[in-house]
This record gives C-alpha cells, structure tokens and sequence, in this order.
C-alpha cells in the first residue's frame, strides 16, 4: 500500500494509506526510503484480525476516516532529514569497548561485539575483489540505500570475516538484490530467517563446514558469513527492530550450509546451485527464506520406498499456513527444503533413486485433503479463498487441484515435483535429515556465481 500511495504522491494525486497500529513505525521508516518521509497514513486501531464486525466499524468511524478525510485534504508537514556519514568518514575513534557502545546505541550492531571496520582492515578485504569499491551492487529496499562494495567489506569485517570471504560477500549482496528474492520483505511478521547455501570448489578452499555440525555455529566461515547477512539486513537495507523489521517471534540469522559434493558427485545428483541454473563446477551462493525448520530423526531403511514415506510425511507437517504462498498470496511461489544427511542420499541413489524421484515421491504424497487446504487459506489465515476449482478456472493454479468436486480428493501443496528443494550434507553416518518451511515471494529462492579476483591461488596463499 506504501509503494501504491508513493506513486501516487510523486504524481501528484493526494493518497492515504490504512496502517494498522501495530504497523505505524514501520510505515514511517519505510516511507523514508521511498523517498517520502512524510507519506500520509491513516490510523487503524489493534489488529482487524481479531475484531468484530461492530468494533471494526466503530474504529474505522471514530478514527481512521478522519485521518483519510485530512491527509486527502490537507498538505503534509515539512520533514527534517538527517545525512548518513559518507562511505569513507571516520565516525569515531576510541577503545574497542567504546567503540561497540557506539555501534550499539547507533543500531549498526546485532547486539554482539563487532570487529571494528577501520580503513585498514576495509582494504585488506578489497583486495579480494577485483570490483571497484563504490560500485553498487545493489539498491536495497526498504531503505532504498546502495549497496557498495566497499560497505560490503565494512559490514564483513563487523561480521568477523576473513578477507579472502569477500567474493562470497559480494555475490550475496548481488543475490539479496535481485526482485525475485524480494529483499523488502525481510521484516515481515512470520519472521523467516534466510539460508545461505554455497557451492563449488571454492566452498572447500575457504574450510566451509559440510560435514557433522553443519548449520551450527563453530565454523568461522559457515558463522561469520552468516552473521554478515543479518549485519547487511540491518546496516544496507536498513531493517530495524521494532521498527520496520516487524517479526511476531524472530529466527536468529542462519549459519551458511555448504553442500556435501563429494557425495554429491559420488551418487550422480546434481548441487542446489547446478538446481537454479548455475553451471556445474562453478561457485555459487544461494538464498531463501525460511518460517521454521524440523529435524528428521533416524530415517531408517534400506531402500527409498522404506524411508521415502518418512521423510515426506514430516515435509507435509512443516507446511501449513505456508500453503497461502502455492494459491493465494503468490501462487506457485512456495519452495519447501529437505536436506538428507549423506548416508540417506546414498541409501536412496544406491537404490536407483535419482534427485528427481525423490522430489516426484514428495510432489505425490506430500498431499491433503482438499477441504484442509481451502480451510487453511479461506477460515484460518483469512484468505478470501474457499474454493480451489474456482482457482483453477482462473488459470491460477494446475489442474491438479480440481480433479474432481471431491472435497476429500488429495491435492498436492506445491505446483510441479521442481519446486521442492532437495540437499545433502550434515553427519555423513547419521540417518537424520531435516526439513524448512519456504516463505513463498517472501524470501524467494535465488543463486548467484562467485566471481573470483585475478589470481586468486596466489592471494589465498597469502591470506594464509
């Protein structure tokens, strides 16, 4: 609604916009960075989800009209704006414990202690990257701010990277940017958290874990590239807490998962990367954002028909308001992740299972009833949905959904087998898996090639 009324102002149509009250402070950063600090919004009292009818009407009445009446007839105020310090300015100098006072009582920090970005460690990072430091990467909402390199390599050496981590950094920057991930949507109130992914040779040559632990902290680069995401988040794209980062219960930021490719090799199947159409062998980030997660234990069996009802009822469980993202909200956007330990994906391949089976077998029994799927998107989450026949007539969802009038006919909670994720790492001897519940267009899966500087070898020797 922010961006509609944006539009409107700039053309010179007066707008107001309903915020709900848990909303207001969002709105106002977020009118910031469209370049309107003072874009008319129009009050509306609690949340409307849990309000009748007569205390809806009596709040619309006695006070959110009103504020429509004076925002479309009165000019908006003037607005005072403040400078952010130019990308090369020394904001301060002082002892380390001042130093992280500062960061903290200015929000440029997650609330831990940071490694201060002085202007000799931000080129020690810059040598690793043949771009030049003020190119931007990125314009990022919802601050609308630009993403450089060289505040890629500040808010890296915050994070408490090395410098040899910062062709990585740049090319999640470049990821965090594209439209299809929709970075403006990082605070919504589900709280979904991203996960980074990496893949190629160079996951190995910087000692990323892909092993026992992976997606717990204790690997400096999995943990610090990870906590570089959540720094960028705040620092680049500008959310803040209560503020426009409006999470009901927040995920922490995720340790990166580096994919198991030898295993990967071994039994044939191709890399999450090589899954989003980047060319094998070639390095890669990939992102999306996750609601939730949940471990998979002791899968057992020998063969794929013995663990594959398993592992897919425990997707099914995950998914269950995310199903607005299939038809709703954004339809055929929702992108559910199963990682299988290595063991499990070798049980699987050693028994003819290929990375397509296993997502045919999760697109054919990840399933429930009709009725379930329409009370989800039309009586639980308030979606004004109630019919997946009418969907489909639409030509907004397959087929598949409106096989017959059956209200107990089994339908499938993605669009085709390709949009489940399927990965491999973890304890190469355990039999557990684990499985994340997608945020839809809220966080959409996207995957960018690492781009290495000129003579890369030599520089990582050196680093060492």
């Amino acid at each position: 609604m922010l961006r509609a009324s944006a539009a409107a102002e700039k053309a010179g149509v007066p707008s107001s916009s309903l915020v709900c009250e848990g909303f207001i402070g969002q709105a106002g950063t977020t009118s910031v960075g469209l370049g309107l600090p003072n874009l008319p919004v129009a009050l509306v009292p609690g949340h409307v989800g849990t309000q009748s009818d007569a205390e809806l009407s009596e709040n619309i009445h006695g006070v959110t009209l009103d504020d429509v009446v004076n925002n479309l007839t009165e000019a908006p105020g003037d607005v005072e704006t403040v400078e952010d310090p130019a990308p090369r300015d020394i904001v301060f100098s002082g002892t380390i414990d001042e130093i992280n006072r500062l960061f903290i009582e200015n929000e440029w920090s997650d609330g831990l202690p940071i490694i201060p970005p002085t202007a000799e460690r931000v080129e020690a990072f810059l040598e690793f990257t043949d771009r030049d430091p003020d190119e931007v990467l990125a314009v990022l909402l919802p601050d609308s701010r630009a993403a450089t390199v060289w505040s890629v390599a500040v808010n890296g050496v915050m994070a408490g990277c090395r410098p040899e981590y910062m062709p990585v950094l740049v090319a999640l920057i470049e990821a965090m940017g594209d439209p299809n991930y929709g970075v403006e949507h990082s605070g919504n109130t589900p709280g979904g958290e991203t996960l980074i992914t990496i893949n190629g040779p160079l996951a190995a040559q910087l000692r990323f874990n892909d092993e026992q632990g992976v997606l717990r902290d204790g690997f400096q680069p999995n943990t610090s590239v990870g906590r570089f995401w959540r720094l960028a988040l705040r620092n680049l794209a500008g959310f803040l807490l209560h503020k426009n980062d409006k999470c009901t219960f927040g995920n922490t930021w995720r340790v990166v998962m580096a994919e198991n490719e030898a295993v990967l090799e071994e039994i044939g199947w191709n890399t999450t990367a090589e899954d989003l159409g980047i060319p094998k062998g070639k390095s890669a980030v990939s992102i999306a954002r996750y609601t939730g997660s949940d471990l998979i234990a002791s899968a057992t069996g020998n063969t794929g028909e013995k663990m594959m009802p398993y592992l897919a009822d425990a997707v099914l469980k995950q998914n269950t308001w995310q199903l607005v993202f299939t038809i709703g909200t954004s339809p055929g956007t929702l992108r559910p992740l199963l990682v299988l330990s290595p063991i499990l994906a070798q049980t699987l391949a050693k028994d003819g299972w290929s990375k397509q089976d296993v997502k045919q077998y999760l697109y054919d029994h990840c399933r429930m009833p009709a009725a379930a799927f329409e009370r989800y998107l039309g009586e639980w989450t308030d979606h004004p949905i109630n019919n997946l026949r009418n969907e489909v007539g639409l030509n907004r969802a397959p087929k598949v959904f409106a096989e017959n009038e059956d209200p107990d006919r089994m339908v499938p909670i993605v669009f085709s087998p390709n949009d489940f994720m399927v990965a491999v790492s973890g304890d190469p001897l355990r039999t557990n898996a684990i499985t994340f519940a997608h945020n839809g267009i809220l966080g959409y899966t996207v995957a960018r090639e690492i781009e290495l500087p000129k003579d890369w070898d030599a520089k990582l020797r050196a680093a060492r």
